[in-house]
């Protein structure tokens, strides 16, 4: 089978390398276009691309897929079938209907559920138990094509966006690995989504870290390990933005800070390797944390230069 492969980060590329790994022929990739970083402002290239060149892959970088120019090269690609994870950019009918096998979609969640751009985020930040990866006749609609093959697996108690990402990463390129040769088998049957089970899972925004005291500390458990590392959970300290990079909800919900009035944002206690925070509902366990212009560090290494005592308030 001829594959054209489209997709940008270490997410796509992790299925990339498991076509390539299980013998599939894959005749061009297409990614996004480089981008300037860091000071020097030099291109960087995306992990598709690295990868496609590490393996004399041909590379097909539009700025936009939709244009006139941009789908003729994509007509000249041999494929028998075109398979997406997180391109970064919707393909026309014009392009869903050029392979005889259609496009295929690796999604990074159990459709209906989570479509959208950051299902990872969201269902942790939702408290699911479970998730798992998608494999999707793509149609014009977003994340709405009928379901070909899914793959579950279940949260750990501690799953951070970066754990869950990878794990997700490994599972899309087995779940894709398992299901084309069904697909040309005729062995996968189309399952329409049922629009009523659906939820939508919108990008993630820097607000989106911002930390509110007022909600549970549950609630604001979960924020800190779905914002890690971007846009990262965040408040603030004597007028300085403050990350918390490590924190849980407290297990023990006895009364702390000795008489204290536990209003949400207030450290109730202080430790020598944690700060309690009371939360609108329980209380929030710090554990690491960085200062605005300083490095990340435990709340052990942060008191050595700078004290923070039971009664003073974050955000």
């Amino acid at each position: 089978m001829k594959i054209v492969f489209m997709g940008t980060p270490d997410f796509a590329r992790g299925a990339l390398e498991a076509l390539i790994g299980a013998g599939h022929e894959i005749t061009a990739v297409v990614t996004q276009p480089d981008k300037a970083k860091g000071r020097s402002g030099q291109p960087v290239y995306s992990p598709v691309k690295e990868c496609a060149l590490e393996r004399g892959i041909p590379v097909f970088q539009p700025k936009r897929i939709k244009a006139a120019e941009a789908v003729e090269e994509l007509r000249k690609l041999e494929a028998d079938i075109f398979v997406v994870a997180a391109f970064g950019q919707i393909l026309s009918q014009e392009i869903l209907d050029m392979p005889r096998l259609g496009c295929l979609n690796i999604h990074a969640s159990l459709l209906p559920s989570y479509r959208g751009a950051s299902p990872i985020q969201h269902v942790i930040l939702n408290g699911e138990k479970k998730t798992g990866i998608t494999v999707m006749q793509m149609n014009a609609g977003l994340d709405t094509g009928d379901i070909l093959y899914q793959k579950e697996l279940e949260l750990s108690e501690r799953e951070t966006f970066e754990t869950l990402h990878d794990r997700l990463m490994v599972l899309g390129g087995e779940a894709i690995v398992e299901a084309l040769p069904l697909l040309e088998a005729g062995e996968l049957v189309p399952v329409p989504q049922e629009d009523g089970k659906s939820c939508y899972a919108p990008l993630i925004s820097k607000e989106m870290g911002r930390i509110d005291f007022a909600r549970s500390a549950t609630g604001i458990d979960r924020q800190i390990r779905a914002m890690t590392p971007w846009p990262s959970a965040y408040t603030s300290y004597k007028g300085k933005q403050l990350k918390i990079w490590e924190a849980q909800a407290a297990e023990d919900m006895r009364e702390t800070g000795k008489g204290l009035k536990e209003l949400p944002g207030v450290v109730t206690e202080v430790t020598r390797d944690s700060l309690t925070v009371a939360c609108g509902e329980g209380l929030l366990v710090v554990k690491s944390l960085q200062l605005e212009g300083k490095k990340r560090m435990s709340v052990h290494d942060f008191l050595l230069g700078m004290k923070i005592l039971p009664g003073e308030r974050l955000g």
